[in-house]
């Protein structure tokens, strides 16, 4: 796998670039500026990553840093300053399917059904499908994160957890290159949360496509990951650094646990957030 060959601790920015056919997403000298009455803010600036095909980045800092900002702007959802966003080489202009984005609140049609919702993108992405094939897809996928019975269901009778799991069925359906998660399980209970990171991950492990997820949760952002990528405290915020995961895959909580390196690495990523 891609991943594997991973073995630099440092991104490009430091000096090591991977080659270009294995990367998915890249973003280069990356700036973002706020005009306020006093001056420009800026939140981001000389940022460069490279993510690879296939890969699993998380990505950690204090709040205020701007990852949400940075992941917003990869979306295509807030303009770039400076620098250049690129998927498969070519340049972002604004939002598009290539990208698919799950936030921390669902935002779903609270008057529509669960099949209704996933669908709203099926339809956009695979307009030359027969209507019997989108809905198969959008059923497909609401299955694989435990929403059998509640296809018919309206959004607004969905407890927050099986909404969240309608936003992860309804942005794998779209089949995206690239996966982007804002904190998906920060609202939600830790027995909830860890269902979810178990449904999101054995998806994704089929799947195979690149994401990138925010998470203020340590734990969380090793279980996932091959990469962690750290960013420093605003403004002008960066990567500080950034650790592999050398844990197999497919993984399970107790065996990432139960592995010599764990306490390691979140020793690692506390020292750095505490730094």
């Amino acid at each position: 796998m891609v991943v594997e060959e991973i073995k630099a601790k440092e991104s490009h920015e430091n000096g090591i670039a991977f080659p270009s056919d294995k990367i998915m997403l890249d973003l280069k000298d990356l700036k973002k500026v706020y005009p306020t009455p006093k001056g420009d803010y800026v939140v981001l600036e000389h940022l460069n990553l490279q993510i690879l095909k296939e890969e699993f980045v998380t990505i950690i800092g204090h709040s205020g840093c701007g990852k949400t900002t940075m992941l917003s702007m990869i979306a295509g959802l807030n303009p770039i300053s400076g620098g250049n966003i690129a998927v498969l080489g070519n340049p972002i202009k604004g939002p598009g399917p290539d990208r698919g984005v799950i936030f921390q609140s669902p935002s779903l049609m609270p008057w529509m059904t669960a099949l209704q919702n996933v669908l709203l993108g099926v339809n956009r992405v695979f307009p030359h499908a027969t209507k019997a094939q989108r809905k198969e897809i959008a059923k497909y996928y609401l299955h694989k994160v435990g929403l059998d019975g509640a296809f018919y269901k309206k959004a607004n009778e969905l407890s927050q957890g099986m909404q969240q799991r309608v936003g992860i069925a309804r942005a794998f359906a779209i089949k995206p290159k690239v996966l982007l998660l804002d904190e998906p399980f920060g609202m939600l209970d830790s027995l909830t949360r860890g269902e979810l990171q178990d449904i999101l991950i054995e998806i994704w492990n089929k799947e195979k496509i690149t994401a990138v997820m925010i998470t203020h949760d340590v734990d969380e952002a090793i279980f996932l990951a091959d990469r962690v990528v750290m960013m420093t405290s605003g403004p002008r915020a960066k990567i500080g650094d950034i650790l592999n995961i050398d844990f197999e895959r497919p993984r399970t909580r107790k065996a990432v646990l139960e592995h010599d390196d764990y306490y390691k690495y979140r020793k690692h990523l506390i020292d750095f957030l505490e730094h």
